[in-house]
């Protein structure tokens, strides 16, 4: 009987899958998919608390293009839908109609990523309270916890030349980069790349607890307890397997649980 009345329930209220609003008809299924993914990234760094009203990027490369998705400049990360960002090429122009422009500095800082790999896809840019604040500290993120430690093998830094509007500043923010994953950017914020949507996200919410653990044991004024070297090397030789490629805790493998989550919170919205 029970299980009677939970079906019908279910054929009278869909799941959130079923309630989410169709791709437009002109629109690959592929660029929805990406615009609803980049749309969750938002919300849940609004959740998260790593918004700075509606400053900072987060873009997306749409697949099997050299087309890419930014938020419109105006709209906070919790209002944002997979509709309304907006679509640029690989010069920063817009295509298409939005209500909205794009900030000059986003893709200047991200075009230097998507344009240097085919395969780096996702990229995350903050000004989070406790990243901008490890990122104006001489001596960066220390080793002085295991979060710290298991992230700096992935780690690359990249010195302040300004605000990121000078679009000569590319080929410096790439290089920097290299082959790591996380690029705290000195006096500045922090900014992470993935493969795929929940990589970049993930590595942001790492960096930004090890940032805060850090902030944190500093503020509490005693004595920071050390590491020593050879615990510090072996702790970075063990972040560099079990987050990298097939590692147990390969970075993106919680991005279903994080949409979940959103949905929990926030709902559906982001869908539309």
């Amino acid at each position: 009987m029970a299980l009677n009345e939970a079906l019908r329930a279910r054929q009278q209220k869909p799941d959130a899958a079923e309630r989410a609003p169709r791709p437009p008809a002109d629109m690959r299924p592929e660029e929805w998919q990406t615009r609803v993914d980049l749309a969750a990234a938002y919300r849940l760094a609004a959740i998260y608390g790593w918004t700075d009203l509606n400053n900072t990027h987060f873009t997306a490369r749409i697949p099997r293009t050299e087309h890419f998705l930014l938020n419109p400049f105006g709209m906070l990360f919790d209002e944002i839908t997979a509709s309304s960002l907006i679509k640029l090429n690989k010069d920063g122009n817009i295509l298409g109609e939005s209500d909205y422009p794009s900030n000059p500095a986003g893709f200047v800082i991200h075009g230097a990523i998507h344009m240097s790999s085919p395969d780096l896809n996702w990229v995350i840019h903050t000004h989070s309270r406790f990243g901008t604040a490890v990122a104006t500290q001489r001596q960066g993120l220390l080793p002085v916890s295991q979060k710290a430690l298991t992230l700096m093998g992935w780690i690359a830094y990249h010195d302040f030349e300004g605000p990121a509007t000078d679009i000569g500043e590319r080929p410096r923010i790439a290089g920097d980069l290299g082959d790591k994953r996380i690029l705290i950017l000195r006096n500045h914020g922090l900014m992470t790349v993935g493969k795929t949507v929940g990589e970049a996200f993930v590595w942001m919410y790492r960096i930004e607890t090890a940032c805060r653990i850090q902030i944190d044991a500093l503020a509490g004024g005693s004595e920071l307890q050390p590491i020593s070297e050879a615990t510090q090397c072996k702790s970075i030789e063990q972040g560099l397997r079990m987050y990298g490629p097939g590692g147990f805790i390969e970075a993106g493998k919680e991005w279903p649980a994080l949409l979940r989550q959103l949905e929990r919170v926030d709902g559906t919205s982001y869908r539309q």
